[in-house]
């Protein structure tokens, strides 16, 4: 899933277990090393994946 990092704003690439269902964590961005919280939710087949930074 192709995300925008939330602090340097460079395209990142995550790997999102869909089978898992929802989740929330931590993911440090392989550009700026800075910690990224990351949101999946799952409708049926469909998987949305939205970023945000530790302070929002």
């Amino acid at each position: 899933m192709d995300v925008t990092c939330p602090y340097c704003g460079e395209p990142v690439e995550l790997l999102v277990d869909a089978s898992a269902g929802a989740a929330a964590y931590a993911e440090d961005c392989p550009v700026c090393c800075r910690p990224m919280q990351v949101h999946v939710e799952i409708d049926g087949e469909s998987v949305a994946v939205r970023v945000r930074t530790g302070d929002e």
